[in-house]
């Protein structure tokens, strides 16, 4: 039996139809992976079904419900250091100051260019205080603005004072001043101290 005109005319529209169907299909397609990319690469597209992978995290300084305190922030455990770090072994009292006094040594060898940098932390960090000359006579306690006097690093009594004595006092502080361990690295305060010493107390 051949066909006739009828199924030879729908044959080719069917043809034609498939042909345009798997067109439009490649071309979706080829705009669904295009629409996926991201000049910034920062952009993870759309996730289907993530089921549980991602977090619901507390913000950082939101408050929390599950803490006894309301916080999400917490603190260190007590005695906590960070990575590398040695803990200071004296404490702040008498006892301790005689001490490190008596085991703690400058480990640098000192050159120009270290007596140089040990100038510049000395302005930053001990000159408002004790003065540019290490007398004690400070900006701060000069214009009147501190009444209480700072030492001075100049007095014979301070000169016979040892090196572990001076870092051990900047580490931890002393009376009204504060401990600047958290401030000035370990091998800067011991520049510090090679400046007092070697610069100010030579004059």
């Amino acid at each position: 039996m051949k066909p006739n005109l009828y199924h030879l005319i729908m044959c080719g529209y069917y043809k034609t139809v498939l042909k345009r169907g798997l067109s439009l299909a490649a071309a979706l397609m080829v705009l669904v992976v295009f629409a996926g990319c991201d000049r910034t690469r920062m952009d993870k597209g759309f996730e289907y079904f993530p089921d549980m992978a991602h977090g619901r995290a507390y913000k950082t300084w939101s408050a929390n419900e599950a803490m006894d305190d309301g916080k999400t922030m917490r603190e260190p455990v007590a005695g906590t250091v960070p990575r590398g770090m040695e803990p200071y072994p004296y404490g702040n009292d008498f006892e301790s100051r005689e001490l490190a006094g008596q085991k703690l040594q400058n480990p640098l060898q000192m050159t120009p260019q270290m007596l140089e940098e040990g100038r510049e932390l000395y302005r930053v960090f001990c000159q408002n205080c004790h003065g540019e000359n290490g007398d004690g006579k400070g900006s701060l306690h000069t214009s009147g603005k501190y009444i209480i006097p700072p030492a001075s690093l100049i007095t014979p009594e301070f000169i016979a004072k040892p090196e572990g004595e001076t870092y051990h006092v900047i580490s931890v502080g002393w009376g009204v001043m504060g401990a600047h361990a958290s401030l000035i690295r370990p091998e800067d305060r011991w520049k510090i101290v090679a400046f007092v010493e070697q610069v100010l107390q030579e004059k």
